[in-house]
């Protein structure tokens, strides 16, 4: 970007605690120490889950300028997450803003496409390599994934049982990995080096 600081949002889960009955907004705690390692220079906040209208002017009120959104629970599992999303995709796409969809994100990001996910095995809490452009080891959390990239899209990385690991959108800054860089310690060099790139 040009002079102007870069200022991300990132979107939290839908979690219920226990004794109460109202769903709350959470965000894993290994998520500060990933941003200050890959994006010291960014200021960046937590994005509730909101009606359209209202998280697309939270958006605009707090300037920001890059979105992250991570993982979690499947979509359509959290009807207000997947609306509050939703929002966010179309206007960071009226803006050509950079968004990177975290294994959730991405499966949101392909839904909202016309993709469609499907329940694959050997995935959750494993690790396995990259092939493609992106051909590094990754860790693995999730029961559902993709076998084709959505129109909008093209392929950066399958993982060994062919399913898709990674994608770029077209024409937007956008992109949708599979793993959780947030969770590997030390942190992936290789991830650093990519979010950056993203988010320059």
């Amino acid at each position: 970007m040009s002079d102007a600081k870069r200022r991300i949002g990132l979107t939290m889960r839908t979690v219920e605690a226990s004794g109460y009955e109202e769903p709350r907004d959470a965000l894993a705690q290994l998520w500060p120490a990933f941003m200050t390692a890959a994006l010291p220079d960014a200021d960046w906040m937590y994005l509730p889950s909101l009606l359209p209208d209202a998280i697309t002017d939270y958006c605009d009120a707090w300037g920001l300028n890059g979105v992250i959104l991570t993982g979690g629970e499947d979509p359509e599992s959290s009807p207000l997450r997947d609306q509050s999303e939703r929002s966010i995709l179309e206007w960071a796409a009226q803006k050509s803003l950079p968004v990177l969809g975290i294994c959730r994100g991405l499966q949101l990001m392909a839904v909202a496409d016309g993709g469609t996910l499907e329940p694959i095995g050997n995935h959750v809490a494993s690790r396995h390599g990259l092939d493609g452009e992106y051909d590094w080891e990754v860790n693995s959390y999730h029961s559902s994934g993709l076998l084709d990239v959505p129109k909008s899209y093209r392929e950066l990385a399958r993982a060994p049982d062919h399913t898709v690991e990674a994608m770029r959108h077209k024409q937007l800054p956008w992109e949708g990995w599979m793993w959780h860089p947030e969770r590997d310690a030390p942190f992936s060099t290789d991830d650093i080096r990519e979010i950056r790139r993203l988010f320059k």
